[in-house]
């Protein structure tokens, strides 16, 4: 009798998370998108005063997006008419000072990334929209920004990619 209610339960469950395809575990609400496309965020960061362009930063930046949203949701990724669209421009890309020491000298640098997100829910449309998105890393001024790059992409890739997911697909 008891196992017989075990496999019940189970059915049960699993039915229940089979009917609820708009929802996943990561809370986001896909609708009836089937598939999502993210196309290749262009690095214009040197137009903005003080920013450089890094060479790559457009690349890894396109891919770290396109890894989150395969990974959180169900979604198919695709190279084009998606029922999602991510796309936009990497806007800025700098380091500036942020604490001195009483010999007035930098402690502390901080570098700051800005995208521009453009996102089309076809499914959806009243949910589009155009927003800037920014984060900064900060690091010891003695440090140059080769040595620390790879760990200060991974915090700002992790951050920024996670609030366009939350943005787009959160419904908070």
């Amino acid at each position: 009798m008891k196992q017989h209610s075990i496999k019940f339960l189970l059915f049960s469950l699993v039915l229940a998370f089979s009917n609820c395809g708009i929802y996943n575990f990561s809370g986001a609400d896909i609708g009836t998108a089937e598939s999502f496309q993210v196309n290749f965020f262009q690095n214009y960061a040197d137009q903005n005063p003080g920013s450089t362009i890094q060479p790559g930063l457009d690349r890894d930046f396109t891919l770290a997006l396109q890894d989150l949203i395969n990974n959180l949701t169900s979604l198919s990724l695709t190279g084009s008419n998606g029922d999602l669209l991510y796309e936009g421009e990497i806007v800025e890309y700098k380091v500036t000072p942020m604490t001195a020491t009483a010999d007035q000298r930098t402690a502390q640098n901080r570098l700051t990334m800005s995208v521009n997100v453009r996102f089309f829910n076809k499914t959806k449309e009243e949910v589009d929209f155009e927003r800037r998105f920014s984060f900064f890393f900060d690091f010891d001024a003695a440090a140059s920004l080769t040595s620390v790059q790879a760990q200060a992409h991974e915090v700002l890739f992790e951050r920024l990619t996670q609030d366009i997911f939350n943005a787009s697909l959160g419904n908070w």
